[in-house]
């Protein structure tokens, strides 16, 4: 059944063209929450209000929350492409893919508009005329980069608006040779720009250019009898030859190129771009990406190349993808002088599998670090009640579990956590009775709340202030049932499906699906595993204890009271095997004759 959008939106609908563009949802405060772009405005907008879409968790909460709707068309689907990866970046919606921290990374900026260049780092892409080069995730190495250039190269390092904002005198820069003072005429413009060329060539990865056009002035200053100059040029030299071997991560082919990989684990992911400039890889870039919900990978590895590669500075001659990316035909468009291949082996093969295992490193160490934060930053307690929108924190909670062997030994568990830590003196442990008990899982879990609420109420004693149960809507119901009949509607209960990690809440037909990093569904997740642990070793036991009655019930001589002290001694059949005479013999009211019986059995 389809969902019926608001009349405002149901108008602007009717009237949207079919050609590209973008569309722009709203909620009631005027907040631009999702960014798309389109082929075709009216199919693609009408889609939201179909009824493919109330099978996506994610769709839903939108369609709940959109107030308003705003369109903008464009010539093609490439503008398109533009115009969302610009929107997405200035609104920052809440339900499009994110890119973690999209502009915290440090650049170099070459500030190409000025008559004397500088070379700055900045966080903001705002220099009109610059050229940027980076991000660089790792500041280390942005670091280690600048030493470099300011090492090999005398870039001015003041604020002077040369050449009209001048000095009247060089600074200690010019002293230690590290400026050859153009501030005040004593280098010209034409041979600064040839030595911001270099600097250009140099972040570029093209480090054999460089130290090639050195090798050519410094022989130039040695012919004008400039040795000093030269001194300086061959240094530069040795200087660059000495870098690029610590620089050099891997031989891995012939050529320039940029290797795409790509990881992902649930609702994040990382991109990874290996920059391969002669042969070698110079430099390792990446972006984590958010927010990912049930985008498909080619969506976004399509919204990583758009909002990260494109806009980046020095694009490969290759591009090599370890798969390919929605609309890639349009993303191609974008950068028309770069190949865009798909290996299955060869050279470019190793350098997308190289790519992918760091992209897979990244992803691991993110998942470790971005737990760890969690953990610090929230009480997972707390963080439970605000996500189940609790007025009451759960600082007690029970789990109710039940285990079964083919609808035998069918048993339950319950476990109590305070605080978020697990309760062993509250812990409870019931056989189900009842033939239909033990083959129906839901009429065994209202068994069990039934005589846990039962016996609490009983004996006067405080009820948790949450209970779960593992389980799907019918494990909740048959809680709720219970908890009805002993008069305790007010107790709250969820349940927590295995299979997607769903949450089930009463009255809600939707299930309630936390990240998967979040610290309350970690806290369900714990209490959840710990009932299932304790309710499974119960049932081995019972299925062990059963194993052994069931055997020795043909031993004459060997009754109700003799079967249970064998099962205490020794703890199974197998147990009971593996004794001598003289150790079954040694329990109360046996004798050898007696222990000789009983294992004798076992030989027949």
């Amino acid at each position: 059944m389809p969902v019926e959008p608001p009349e405002k939106i149901a108008r602007k609908i009717s009237a949207l063209p079919d050609s590209p563009g973008v569309y722009l949802w709203k909620n009631a405060e005027g907040k631009v929450i999702y960014v798309g772009k389109a082929k075709r405005l009216r199919s693609r907008v009408r889609a939201y209000v179909a009824a493919d879409y109330r099978n996506s968790p994610k769709h839903r909460l939108l369609l709940r929350q959109i107030a308003d709707l705003d369109t903008i068309v464009v010539p093609n689907e490439t503008q398109a492409l533009l115009l969302e990866n610009n929107l997405i970046k200035e609104y920052r919606p809440r339900f499009n893919i994110a890119l973690k921290d999209d502009k915290s990374y440090p650049h170099i900026a070459v500030t190409l508009g000025e008559p004397f260049p500088r070379v700055l780092v900045v966080r903001r892409l705002d220099i009109p005329g610059a050229r940027f080069f980076g991000p660089y995730t790792d500041v280390g190495g942005l670091r280690r980069t600048l030493r470099v250039i300011r090492r090999i190269f005398t870039v001015r390092s003041c604020h002077y608006g040369l050449p009209a904002d001048h000095p009247d005198r060089p600074c200690l820069d010019y002293h230690i040779d590290r400026c050859l003072a153009p501030c005040v005429g004593w280098q010209s413009q034409s041979d600064y720009r040839r030595m911001i060329d270099d600097v250009i060539a140099f972040l570029e990865g093209k480090t054999v250019e460089v130290r090639t056009r050195l090798r050519e002035r410094m022989k130039e200053a040695a012919a004008r009898l400039e040795y000093e100059r030269a001194a300086g040029l061959r240094n530069s030299i040795r200087w660059l030859e000495q870098l690029e071997k610590p620089q050099t991560m891997e031989v891995v082919g012939a050529g320039d190129a940029d290797a795409i990989g790509y990881a992902r684990d649930g609702d994040d992911a990382v991109g990874v771009t290996l920059r391969v400039r002669q042969g070698k890889v110079v430099a390792v870039e990446h972006r984590f990406l958010t927010n990912l919900a049930e985008e498909p990978d080619e969506a976004v590895l399509s919204a990583f190349l758009v909002r990260y590669y494109v806009p980046a500075e020095a694009e490969g001659r290759r591009v090599v993808l370890p798969f390919p990316p929605s609309e890639l035909d349009k993303i191609g468009e974008l950068l028309p002088k770069a190949r865009w291949l798909l290996p299955h082996r060869g050279v470019n093969h190793r350098l997308v599998e190289l790519a992918d295992q760091n992209a897979r490193h990244l992803l691991e160490s993110l998942k470790i670090e971005s737990l760890e934060t969690d953990e610090r930053a929230e009480d997972p307690v707390y963080a439970l009640g605000r996500d189940l929108g609790m007025t009451v924190v759960p600082r007690s909670l029970v789990c109710v579990d039940i285990s079964t062997s083919q609808g035998k030994d069918t048993v339950g568990s319950l476990v109590w956590f305070d605080g978020g830590r697990p309760k062993k003196s509250e812990y409870r442990r019931f056989k189900i009775n009842g033939e239909e008990a033990r083959q129906d899982d839901f009429a065994a879990v209202h068994q069990v709340v039934s005589r846990f609420v039962a016996r609490r109420v009983a004996e006067k004693k405080k009820l948790p202030d949450l209970m779960i149960v593992d389980g799907g809507k019918g494990q909740l119901n048959a809680a709720l049932k219970a908890l009805s009949e002993h008069g305790v509607e007010a107790l709250p209960v969820v349940s927590l499906a295995k299979r997607d990690e769903e949450i089930f809440l009463p009255g809600r037909k939707e299930s309630l699906r936390l990240p998967r990093r979040a610290p309350s569904l970690k806290l369900l997740q714990r209490a959840r595993d710990e009932a299932h642990r304790f309710a499974v070793s119960y049932n081995r036991k019972r299925r062990a204890a059963r194993t052994l009655t069931s055997e020795l019930l043909s031993i004459p001589g060997v009754g109700p009271s003799r079967r249970r002290l064998l099962l205490e001694r020794f703890g199974s059949l197998a147990g009971v095997r593996l004794a001598t005479v003289e150790e079954i013999a040694a329990l109360p009211s046996f004798s050898i004759r007696l222990a000789e019986r009983i294992l004798n059995h076992w030989k027949r």
